[in-house]
């Protein structure tokens, strides 16, 4: 199986270009707050740069709506709904012909249980740590052992795996846990928002030889 590759947070053009040029499958811009905050204009030159990859926007607590607009001014792919988004926004948002990943956040065991509860009306559910005061994993490892037990959980629907992901851990989280798609963020940049070249370039030639052996 060819693991695919989001490469998240992204600011700057030249950032998802070089993304693009390693392999991602994925773009991810951040319209939930935080440092790698983006406008729909700046989005846009992402997707520009991307030169037709994919490109999701990340919501927290915007209304249907207000994503639909932004994702319309940005020409965004997609949507990575982060929050207590219902089935019925997500439904919306792919009768509008957006790809959308629906995202559970896990902190204690209890959480494996909305994992089920997720995967109507998404493309793939993304699991990441709930950090206390973050809308994101905030660079923070999911522990493998819970994470196996949410690809497990998700049998047959696809799952994305996120936070804390780094070129060091990558190769270890997809041994074990085998996801479709893994989501890097703050693993490759050399500070928030600007993505590290070599680090960039690892991480991809960390997954994709993990892929050619599996």
């Amino acid at each position: 199986m060819t693991v695919k590759i989001k490469v998240c947070g992204l600011m700057r053009p030249v950032d998802a270009a070089r993304s693009v040029e390693v392999g991602a499958s994925y773009l991810g811009v951040v319209f939930a707050g935080g440092p790698r905050a983006v406008t729909p204009a700046s989005a846009g030159e992402v997707v520009q740069a991307g030169g037709g990859v994919p490109v999701l926007g990340v919501f927290a607590d915007q209304p249907a709506e207000e994503i639909l607009q932004i994702c319309d001014q940005a020409g965004l792919s997609g949507a990575q709904l982060h929050g207590s988004y219902p089935p019925s926004v997500a439904a919306r948002l792919r009768a509008a012909g957006l790809r959308v990943w629906r995202v559970v956040r896990i902190a204690v065991p209890s959480d494996l249980d909305a994992l089920r509860e997720a995967i109507p009306e998404s493309d793939a559910v993304l699991v990441e740590p709930r950090v206390l005061h973050s809308p994101g994993g905030a660079g923070v490892p999911l522990g493998l052992a819970v994470a196996r037990e949410a690809r497990g959980r998700l049998a047959g629907h696809p799952m994305v795996l996120a936070g804390g992901l780094t070129p060091e851990t990558v190769a270890e989280a997809l041994a074990l846990v085998r996801p479709e798609v893994v989501d890097v963020s703050s693993g490759v940049e050399c500070q928030p928002g600007i993505k590290d070249p070599n680090r960039l370039a690892r991480f991809a030639e960390a997954v994709f030889a993990h892929s050619s052996i599996t």
